[in-house]
């Protein structure tokens, strides 16, 4: 693996054109790709398919990525592997969670909470990746499991062990999908600037709850609060 600064003259060179410093980018962090990717778990997509995923995510990071940022590159490049992965999950298939990592995400949520309460700030993701004992990978796959998309036909961790298409079936009900959308948009559009510039980030521009808290100077935990609020009130709208 190349250190930090000669992955960053590296970036430079790849945002610039230099096609030969991107594979050389990507040959490098190969095993990070592979690493990201190996927590996904799904029907019908080959391994192969499933890394090119993660090699796409990856270049984009390389475009985006802005030197100035106070991170390191392989911490910004993990949101994005996982975004690429999800954005062709939630069109094309379905991610299973496995109970240990929502076990894991829910042991974090509560790591940050109570970090935050002592220290009045949210932990860094290399500070929660060393209390866990974890790479700071596993730990932006755990926060975000929560919101990973499922097969409607996996059952639940709910008592009654229900599919969600179980629950909702209803023979005698039709859903006009374009009226469904015009609803959510204006029920979106009249939640206030702070709530519907929480569920744009991380619906629409694929956000996780992390960076959404730094972007707004909040706790990763009132950003899940108030996003768990908003969808609510969101699915009572359409009950």
């Amino acid at each position: 693996m190349i250190d930090q600064s000669t992955t960053i003259e590296l970036i430079k060179k790849a945002q610039s054109g230099d096609e030969n410093a991107k594979n050389i980018l990507i040959e490098q962090n190969t095993p990070l790709v592979k690493c990201v990717i190996k927590h996904y778990k799904m029907k019908g997509l080959e391994y192969d398919d499933l890394f090119q995923l993660g090699c796409v995510g990856f270049s984009k990071a390389i475009n985006k990525f802005d030197i100035n940022y106070n991170v390191k590159f392989s911490t910004y490049a993990v949101p994005m592997i996982l975004g690429e992965v999800k954005r062709y999950l939630r069109d094309e298939g379905y991610i299973k969670v496995s109970r240990s990592t929502k076990h894991l995400a829910t042991d974090i949520k509560k790591y940050i909470e109570a970090y935050h309460n002592e220290h009045s700030t949210s932990p860094p993701l290399d500070v929660i990746a060393k209390e866990f004992k974890l790479d700071v990978q596993d730990i932006v796959f755990a926060l975000d499991a929560t919101r990973l998309p499922i097969s409607i036909y996996e059952n639940s961790d709910d008592d009654d062990n229900l599919s969600l298409a179980e629950k909702i079936a209803n023979e005698n009900d039709t859903i006009d999908v374009t009226l469904e959308k015009i609803t959510l948009k204006n029920l979106i559009n009249k939640l206030p600037p702070k709530e519907r510039k929480i569920i744009i980030l991380r619906y629409f521009k694929d956000r996780t709850q992390m960076e959404i808290a730094e972007e707004l100077g909040v706790s990763q935990v009132q950003v899940s609060r108030i996003e768990n609020k908003i969808l609510k009130e969101l699915k009572s709208s359409f009950s």
